[in-house]
């Protein structure tokens, strides 16, 4: 089969519009991970056994179930418990629930980073635990944590073919209905890597400048 680039040229409009699916995807499932992430990262740290415990056990689950499971679960066995979302809501879901629990694990590697001498000064300055937290340890760990954060945001977007499993007009999704009606896989396919390619390449860059902006080592002497 040789490249038809009239053919491209017409099935590239319609997998763009669904790359805006994939993007939105992938924006939405990142922010609720990094904030599911802190959660579950904080409540590591907390006072009680029981809420470390359950967070742990929780973050386990996650990372231990393969991201195709949880999507056909909560699309098709939530709704039987009237829980029931759309496709594209669900596939946001499944993505920042999988993902926070590796999150949760950078965050925790960040805080760990951060030496006792600095909980120390904050206790010596009569600082309570939620302040220390918020003003010496969040602005020290976070900066530090950026690159790994930037490797998960990059493979939960090479995650996002998984949604079409749950009917997600998604890239991967748009460009195999177009091949299975003209029967040509080359150009869809090709464009799709392309997309992938091209856009993963761009958010490394991006965490690059944005780990540039704030270094690691603008924290360590607070």
């Amino acid at each position: 089969m040789t490249f038809d680039i009239g053919y491209a040229l017409q099935v590239l409009p319609i997998i763009l519009r669904a790359a805006l699916t994939t993007l939105i995807a992938t924006g939405l499932g990142m922010a609720l991970a990094l904030v599911l992430g802190m959660g579950f990262a904080l409540a590591g740290w907390s006072r009680w056994p029981a809420l470390r415990r359950c967070s742990a056990a929780a973050a386990m689950f996650l990372r231990g179930t393969p991201l195709l499971v949880q999507l056909y679960f909560i699309y098709y066995v939530l709704p039987l418990y009237g829980v029931a979302t759309s496709a594209l809501a669900t596939g946001i879901a499944a993505l920042g629930l999988q993902y926070a629990a590796y999150v949760a694990e950078v965050y925790r590697s960040g805080f760990e980073s951060i030496s006792a001498g600095q909980w120390d000064a904050a206790a010596a300055l009569g600082l309570s635990r939620g302040r220390t937290w918020l003003t010496v340890i969040l602005p020290q760990a976070l900066p530090r944590v950026i690159p790994p954060l930037g490797n998960y945001l990059i493979a939960m977007f090479k995650s996002t073919p998984y949604l079409a499993a749950i009917t997600v007009n998604e890239m991967l999704g748009a460009a195999l209905d177009e091949a299975a009606q003209s029967f040509r896989y080359l150009e869809p396919m090709l464009i799709v890597g392309g997309i992938f390619m091209i856009s993963s390449y761009g958010s490394a860059f991006l965490v690059r400048r944005l780990e540039r902006a704030y270094p690691a080592h603008r924290a360590r002497g607070w």
